[in-house]
């Protein structure tokens, strides 16, 4: 059962009002900004996510339920769609959990074979690296 869902119209926004208890969690849809710089979208990344509210304190102003700093009115306006859920939903992953894996595991048999090129190359990044004896102390700026 999807439980119910909530419109941005003063009946609805009044019954969840009467429906918040202290420690309710409602559900609202946000958005990722899923593009670089210059305009190009990063397949990987979710458009949407949807975001948990708790509702934990009473403002003393106005005595409404407050989650973090919003009231209710501030979830509506906040929400993507404008519709604040009664349970997660579906379909989608929530706004702080990873993105899906982009890459595949490289499986039993995966060998990484470095040619003579590559440990050339990390040894002098080692030879060239920072010695622990000519480095300047931590904590101090002058070089």
């Amino acid at each position: 059962m999807p439980g119910r869902i909530w419109k941005p119209t003063r009946r609805d926004i009044n019954d969840l009002k009467r429906h918040i208890r202290k420690g309710t969690v409602v559900y609202t849809v946000r958005e990722n900004h899923n593009k670089f710089s210059g305009g190009s979208t990063i397949p990987w990344i979710d458009k949407h996510a949807y975001a948990a509210h708790e509702f934990t304190w009473r403002s003393p102003i106005t005595g409404s339920w407050m989650t973090g700093h919003m009231s209710v009115d501030a979830l509506f306006a906040m929400s993507v769609d404008g519709l604040v859920y009664e349970q997660p939903p579906a379909g989608m992953r929530e706004i702080g959990d990873p993105g899906p894996q982009v890459s595949g595991p490289l499986g039993d048999g995966y060998e990484g074979i470095l040619d003579e090129a590559e440990i050339g190359g990390l040894w002098k990044q080692v030879r060239d690296g920072s010695n622990p004896r000519t480095r300047r102390a931590p904590g101090n700026w002058r070089v």
